[in-house]
């Protein structure tokens, strides 16, 4: 076998074939295809001979990105069996054969006709076969190879992560890493230089720097100061063939920021401060700020401030506004511009977070001096107390004073103060104030019982007094001098803002001016069976004065009326008083109701009394004294029925009266409206017989019917009127032209009738009651009447009435005499 190897544009590239002829173990690596021969022998056994190897060759390599005008050469295939005459074809398939991938079917060179990309497939696995062209039998088993695309350095590095945002803390030591990036290379990293990468810094010296083979980013610099500078730019680049020239190149930025750390310490920008601050500012309010500048950031900017020293201390505090970073001075205390006219404060602004790797560039801390100036202003009256609490008592004549409010103006000028009382409530008007002395009057006559306590609200305001009005003499002023008297006062208010309040509690002091009553109304019970001295009651009194007037209750009985001989009453000196029987034996048919007055006096100054006069009722008890009956008006009184509730129950029951009587009334009035019914019989038959109670007198009786309906139905053309309705108005009589009694015929005369109250428009349409007499011709007949049945014989056997008990004895003796007389 031949081997053909052509050399193409890079000389790495080598296509190789190797065709051999020999009989030996196989090459390593190589892919063998074989033809195995056997010989038949007549009369021998079989003999196995060993196979031939047809064909061996390489895996073949082509170049990437080939930009040739021709295909590419990959390499040559070649079977033993190929004598150079044409008959061997060669056939190619697997992956891009046919599309990338083509072969010369009679010399077996195999081209490549597309640009390949190592980075997208790095190689390619096809199959090959030699066959006889003219029997398209294989000459050779169809064996496996591979093509490889070469790779080329046709990519640069890529960092697939930038650009990079990175921060490192500000005074860091020199060498501190910051961060490492990596580029990626997508050529073959184990051919040749083409992935080796090597990084470099092309932007951002001399404050970093980068490792050529780890791509770690480090500081370069001592004690990067992030007040000085706080962000860079940092440009990194990576690349290949081990950075030699030629090599592709990619590059990233990489932002750093320095962050902050607690490096600074705070400063006041001024040593002396100087704050103005009325003195009627209120205590709480905020009356100043002051601030100390850090150059830091975040935490380590964070300030607390405090009052070291000075001497209003006390009379101030300072907090810290954790917004904006800033002292808040507060007032503590009420300023007093005439007490004090000025304070200092040593305020001290000092860092929350300390870092002590910076403790050498202290202290974190710095004080200042603030001098507080009170200013002066015009303030509103200021009462002696805070609150007031007056008494006066109740049913005082009105113009009695009840207490006097005192207030002094505060300033150095003195000024008069004037006093009134608001007027926002009801209960300002019940008193009156004097405007220069502040004495509060009574302006009604108060009852305690009635309103115990009143709260009013005096105001205080400052007066001004005549202002000195300079002397006039007829032409301009002459000096300063003023006259010596004024005419009047000027009671004005100069500044109406300036009005000061206080409260006043004025409480309603008690006297005894109500007299003691009975607690509530008592029922009082002695049973018909009590003993003497048995206590039936127990009572209470009250008093609408409070208990340092009256609260010890006496009493008695009215000693103006004789010797109570039924009851007694005993005073138990704990403000009750008991209630005794003086007798045995109380009867109710005797006496059912007992009065016992009364008297109840207090302990008040001067002492009050009432007197009142007690029921007492006598009931029939049982032996353990449980009231078993009393007399009809002790029932009424012991369910407490009063006047007016027994005149409303007679009311109920008059109206009752009167209803039931309209009820009846009218039920009477409806039945007689109703008209004559249809059936006035005592039985009540409602279908086709009519009872007329009209017994006839005999057949002599010729009035009292007219039978001649019965013969002749001429007679009964006349209108008959209905009974069932009284007629109001009557109809016109109808006449119907007569037939004679030998042509009537029953049903035509039935047929009339019914046509006849048919047509009748002037009845209702409801069944009418019509007379139908008419029997038609004689006919013989026999009787049918039992009167005449005794004449006759009858084989009825009445016996059988014997035994019908004593009820039928006397209808089976009847009976009994007839049998026997028909049997005699």
């Amino acid at each position: 076998m031949r081997i053909t190897s052509t050399s193409c544009i890079c000389p790495v590239l080598v296509c190789l074939c190797f065709v051999q002829r020999c009989y030996g173990a196989a090459h390593h690596g190589s892919i063998k295809v074989t033809r195995n021969q056997t010989k038949h022998i007549e009369g021998e056994t079989e003999v196995h001979h060993r196979p031939k190897r047809g064909w061996v060759w390489n895996q073949f390599f082509v170049l990437e990105e080939h930009m040739g005008p021709d295909p590419q050469y990959v390499g040559k295939l070649h079977s033993n069996s190929d004598k150079g005459d044409g008959s061997v074809k060669y056939i190619l398939t697997g992956e891009g054969a046919g599309t990338i991938f083509i072969i010369d079917d009679t010399t077996g060179d195999i081209h490549s006709t597309k640009s390949l990309d190592r980075e997208q497939k790095t190689h390619y696995v096809l199959h090959a076969q030699a066959i006889d062209r003219r029997t398209n039998k294989p000459l050779e088993p169809e064996s496996e190879f591979i093509i490889k695309v070469q790779d080329i350095n046709d990519n640069a590095p890529k960092f697939t992560d930038g650009p990079y945002i990175v921060t490192v803390p500000e005074m860091s030591e020199m060498g501190t890493s910051v961060l490492q990036v990596t580029a990626t290379d997508a050529d073959d990293p184990t051919y040749g230089n083409s992935a080796r990468v090597v990084y470099s810094i092309l932007q951002g010296q001399p404050y970093f720097s980068v490792d050529p083979k780890t791509g770690v980013i480090r500081t370069a610099l001592h004690n990067m100061d992030r007040e000085a500078r706080e962000h860079y730019s940092v440009v990194i680049q990576a690349k290949d063939m081990a950075g030699q020239v030629g090599g592709l190149s990619g590059s990233t930025t990489v932002n750093i920021t320095l962050t902050d750390v607690n490096d600074n310490p705070p400063r006041f920008p001024q040593k002396h401060y100087q704050l103005y601050v009325p003195e009627s500012a209120q205590v709480g309010s905020a009356v100043g700020k002051i601030k100390a500048n850090d150059a830091d950031t975040g935490s380590n900017a964070d300030m607390k401030y405090t009052i070291i020293n000075g001497d209003g201390a006390g009379v101030f505090s300072i907090s810290t506004d954790k917004e904006t970073r800033e002292g808040i001075i507060s007032l503590k205390k009420p300023l007093n511009y005439e007490k004090k006219k000025s304070y200092t404060l040593n305020i001290e602004g000092a860092n929350t977070h300390l870092d002590f790797r910076f403790s050498h560039l202290g202290p974190f801390k710095d004080v200042t001096m603030l001098k507080i100036i009170v200013g002066d202003v015009d303030e509103p009256p200021l009462f002696t107390m805070p609150s007031y609490v007056m008494e006066v008592y109740e049913n005082a004549k009105i113009g009695t004073a009840v207490g006097t409010v005192t207030a002094q103006d505060p300033d150095t000028a003195n000024s008069l103060v004037r006093y009134f009382i608001d007027h926002n409530t009801e209960e300002d008007r019940y008193f009156t104030i004097d405007a220069n002395t502040g004495t509060i009057k009574t302006a009604k006559i108060f009852d305690r019982e009635e309103t115990p306590w009143y709260n009013i609200t005096v105001a205080a305001s400052e007066i001004g007094l005549c202002k000195a009005v300079p002397e006039s003499r007829n032409g301009p002023t002459t000096g300063h001098r003023t006259s010596a008297v004024c005419g009047a006062l000027i009671y004005s208010v100069d500044n109406p803002g300036l009005v000061s309040h206080v409260p006043v509690g004025i409480r309603i002091l008690d006297v005894n001016d109500n007299p003691p009553e009975l607690a509530r109304e008592y029922d009082i019970v002695v049973c018909e069976n009590a003993k003497p001295g048995q206590v039936i009651q127990t009572i209470t009194a009250t008093d609408k004065d409070n208990s340092a007037n009256g609260a010890r209750f006496h009493f008695s009985l009215d000693e103006g009326l004789s010797l109570n001989p039924n009851f007694t009453l005993r005073d138990n000196e704990d403000n009750t008083a008991s209630i005794l029987t003086r007798r045995r034996r109380y009867s109710r048919t005797t006496q059912d109701i007992y009065y016992l007055p009364i008297l109840i006096s207090d302990g008040g100054v001067p002492p009050l009394s009432s007197s009142s006069t007690l029921t007492v009722r006598v009931c029939a008890c049982e032996r353990d004294g449980r009231v078993r009956t009393c007399h009809a008006e002790a029932f009424l009184s012991s369910a407490g029925l009063s006047t007016g509730a027994l005149i409303a129950i007679l009311l109920c029951v008059v109206i009752l009266l009167v209803f039931s009587l309209a009820i009846v009334v009218l039920f009477i009035t409806l039945r007689r409206s109703k008209k004559e019914p249809l059936i006035i019989s005592e039985e009540d038959v409602r279908e086709n017989v009519v009872t007329y109670d009209d017994e006839g007198g005999g057949e002599e009786d010729t009035e009292a019917f007219d039978i001649t309906a019965l013969r002749n139905p001429s007679a009964a053309e006349e209108l008959k009127y209905r009974r069932d309705v009284r007629p109001e108005v009557k109809p016109a009589p109808r006449h119907h032209p007569s037939s004679s009694l030998d042509s009537i015929n029953v049903q035509e005369f039935i047929k009339q009738r019914l046509a006849e109250a048919d047509l009748d428009p002037s009845v209702p349409p409801y069944d009418s009651l019509q007379t139908y007499a008419y029997e038609g011709h004689r006919s013989e007949a026999g009787s049918i009447s039992s009167l005449d049945s005794v004449t006759t014989q009858s084989d009825q056997d009445y016996n059988y009435l014997g035994d019908w008990g004593p009820e039928f004895k006397k209808l089976a003796e009847l009976y009994g005499e007839i049998e026997s007389e028909r049997t005699t």
